[in-house]
């Protein structure tokens, strides 16, 4: 390790900084040194942006407990590990600039989230239990090759920004985020591929869903499947239970479906009822909605709801 980076670190230890700036330094591995013995454990705000790493260590969140702040802006990281969830404290996590082409479950872990930046990365996609951050206020994930946005996202009042500009296959975004500030500029501007594995056409539209639906809702199959009524009946039962669905064993359940039963696909826009494998959407273009003005009536961007039901989506009003 550079020597000056070596004093830095050593310094920082020995005053119990709490701010540690280290962008600009060539860096090519996580510093050791930083992990080594318990000598920053009131480190809160780390700034690493602009060097060359390619992963972080999976034992950060054990080594560097207290942080609050992360800028990891401008390197060429790969992979983030699941133990990033560790980090209960931080607020702040900056991964734009990278090269990522998932983020991690474990990232809800984080509760205490308020922004979260991955802009110009490789996401294809973002993990459903992002939504269940209660704290996130900002979500900027610009520039990527996003198709879809998990349903539940925008469902909490706290996140109220969001922005996917760049994204050229993404044309549907949650009816949850209409009320919310959204960037969405370079949306639905290109031809999907044949890599889509479900989708929906309505009107001239045509819009991705997240991979793990199994099935779209019509008015013409108005029943859901009785896959899904056995998972909401099994849900409905166990959350109720004394211990809750903790009392359920993991192999009562192929392991997709047992996982769905703690992070369902979504809930419904409308009553709120999660879903597990079958969603019945419906897409509201924004150049139909008051807020075309706003866009000069060019984007092709629609906002979808997602429903339990045919009852549901036909109850449901985005203008309400």
């Amino acid at each position: 390790m550079n020597t000056d980076i070596w004093k830095i670190i050593a310094i920082a230890k020995q005053e119990k900084h709490q701010y540690l700036y280290l962008n600009y330094k060539n860096l090519r591995k996580f510093p050791h040194e930083l992990l080594k013995d318990d000598g920053l454990h009131h480190l809160e705000h780390l700034y690493m942006k602009m060097n060359l790493l390619t992963t972080l260590p999976e034992n950060l969140g054990q080594r560097l407990p207290n942080l609050i702040e992360l800028y990891l802006h401008s390197n060429n990281i790969e992979f983030i590990p699941e133990e990033i969830g560790e980090l209960r404290g931080l607020q702040t996590l900056d991964v734009s600039a990278n090269c990522l082409t998932a983020l991690p479950e474990s990232l809800h872990l984080c509760i205490s989230m308020q922004y979260l930046a991955a802009d110009q990365n490789h996401l294809k996609d973002l993990p459903r239990q992002l939504c269940l951050l209660p704290n996130l206020k900002e979500l900027s994930v610009m520039s990527n090759n996003l198709k879809c946005l998990p349903q539940d996202l925008g469902q909490y009042p706290e996140l109220q920004c969001v922005y996917v500009d760049n994204n050229s296959q993404l044309y549907g975004l949650p009816s949850y985020l209409y009320h919310k500030v959204t960037g969405h500029r370079g949306c639905g501007s290109s031809i999907q591929d044949e890599e889509v594995k479900l989708s929906f056409t309505q009107g001239q539209v045509t819009i991705t869903l997240p991979d793990e639906i199994q099935g779209i809702g019509t008015e013409n199959d108005p029943v859901p499947t009785l896959q899904e009524i056995v998972m909401r009946a099994i849900y409905s039962f166990f959350r109720i239970s004394e211990k809750g669905l903790d009392l359920l064993s993991p192999i009562s359940l192929p392991r997709n479906l047992y996982k769905l039963l703690f992070y369902p696909l979504g809930h419904c826009h409308h009553c709120s009822k999660p879903m597990f494998t079958i969603v019945y959407p419906k897409c509201y273009p924004l150049m139909e909605t008051p807020m075309a003005v706003l866009h000069n009536r060019k984007t092709k961007v629609s906002f979808v709801a997602y429903c339990c039901s045919i009852e549901c989506l036909q109850l449901f009003d985005l203008l309400s």
